[in-house]
């Protein structure tokens, strides 16, 4: 069973909202590491497949990852190297590739996802639940 946060006594909802928060991504993150560790990937590789729902910029996954374009650039090169991503021209700016899945990355995307469908910190939640706290938390992350 998991560790549940210590909420304050005080009822401060800033603070108890921050630890709850803080407390789910830790959850989501150790659920994200099984599923790499399953699949023989690292987490930040599961992370890429998984943004990867159509040709992108390694700027654009980078931006999805929540993470440097040099990170991402590095997560793309050992995807390459395990031939499921190939980087093409980009069909309108020709400084930049696009990056897409191989038949062999669109079946471990399937797969990545089934994996991360199941067990998953949010399967607590109906998906009515779960479509509002999406809705939340767009609203809280979005830019004034």
């Amino acid at each position: 069973m998991a560790r549940q946060p210590d909420l304050s006594a005080d009822g401060d909802i800033d603070r108890d909202v921050c630890k709850l928060v803080h407390h789910f991504a830790q959850r989501l993150d150790i659920h994200v590491r099984r599923v790499a560790e399953q699949l023989g990937l690292t987490a930040t590789q599961v992370v890429a497949i998984r943004e990867l729902s159509e040709p992108i910029t390694a700027r654009e996954l980078a931006n999805r990852m929540s993470c440097e374009p040099s990170n991402a650039t590095f997560v793309l090169d050992r995807l390459e190297q395990q031939s499921l991503i190939e980087r093409r021209p980009h069909p309108t700016d020709r400084r930049a590739k696009q990056i897409v899945l191989t038949p062999a990355g669109r079946r471990c995307r399937t797969t990545v996802l089934k994996h991360l469908g199941t067990e998953s910190p949010l399967t607590s939640l109906t998906a009515t639940q779960q479509e509002t706290l999406r809705d939340l938390l767009k609203k809280l992350v979005a830019e004034p």
